[in-house]
């Protein structure tokens, strides 16, 4: 049984130390041209320390300030750390529609904005990645690399991280979309994936209708005996259950 987040867990606090978050650009070969991302350093954060990165998406009508603007989630994490409940890392905030015209406007369903959040895997792993590592201390090990998100960030986050185990060793997903593929393509090898994740998280509001795509990962894993977590809260596909869903999922990464 998962316990819910601490009451205030969201709420700001006087006199305790803070983390920044800035926007940042970095290029992308993907892309052809400079992309943005959002990124959080915790309090305390030195550059002669070396820091594990969490990598959080954003939905299908987002962008790489998503979060931020909903969800606040620097006050989340700074409380976090100032309850001694969260090992110092890294947040990376991206723009997971990798095309020239990011922005979160007009038909967002038009088949080739679907295509750029497919085409976010290069961008990922091929310029944002190496960016963070060339420009922040941040580990390079699999083991220190996470990725997670809600919705369509939730299916990339299964997609990319499920399909680049030698990248990521610990993977979240929150209300995962119908972009999410099938189990048996996200895990063809039950036991190198069980071999190789520290953490595979699963979560969805009950009382989300899209609550069947990560319903059925989750049975798919259960019935293959890959270790996960499956946590279903109350709520709809709404922020109360992401922000929980942070809350709850940071916590647990790299320890």
């Amino acid at each position: 049984m998962i316990s819910p987040a601490r009451t205030g867990y969201d709420q700001y606090r006087e006199n305790i130390l803070r983390g920044v978050i800035e926007l940042v650009d970095y290029p992308s070969t993907t892309v052809g041209h400079s992309r943005k991302a959002m990124v959080y350093t915790p309090p305390g954060f030195s550059s002669t320390n070396e820091y594990p990165v969490l990598y959080l998406l954003h939905g299908i009508g987002g962008d790489e300030v998503e979060w931020h603007n909903h969800a606040s989630p620097q006050i989340i994490l700074d409380n976090l750390y100032s309850d001694n409940l969260l090992e110092p890392m890294i947040i990376v905030f991206p723009n997971g529609r990798a095309m020239s015209n990011d922005r979160a406007e007009g038909d967002l369903f038009e088949p080739e904005k679907i295509r750029a959040f497919e085409r976010f895997e290069s961008d990922l792993l091929h310029d944002l990645i190496p960016y963070m590592e060339s420009n922040y201390p941040a580990y390079t090990s699999r083991d220190k690399r996470a990725i997670a998100g809600l919705s369509m960030g939730g299916g990339q986050s299964l997609n990319i991280g499920l399909s680049h185990l030698d990248h990521f060793a610990w993977i979240g997903a929150f209300s995962a979309a119908p972009n999410t593929r099938s189990p048996e393509l996200l895990v063809p090898d039950p036991s190198e994936t069980s071999l190789r994740l520290s953490l595979l998280w699963l979560s969805c509001g009950e009382q989300d209708n899209l609550i069947n795509i990560s319903l059925g990962v989750h049975q798919y894993l259960t019935h293959h005996g890959v270790p996960h977590i499956w946590h279903e809260e109350c709520g709809g596909h709404d922020w109360p259950v992401w922000k929980n869903d942070l809350y709850l999922f940071s916590q647990r990464l790299f320890k």
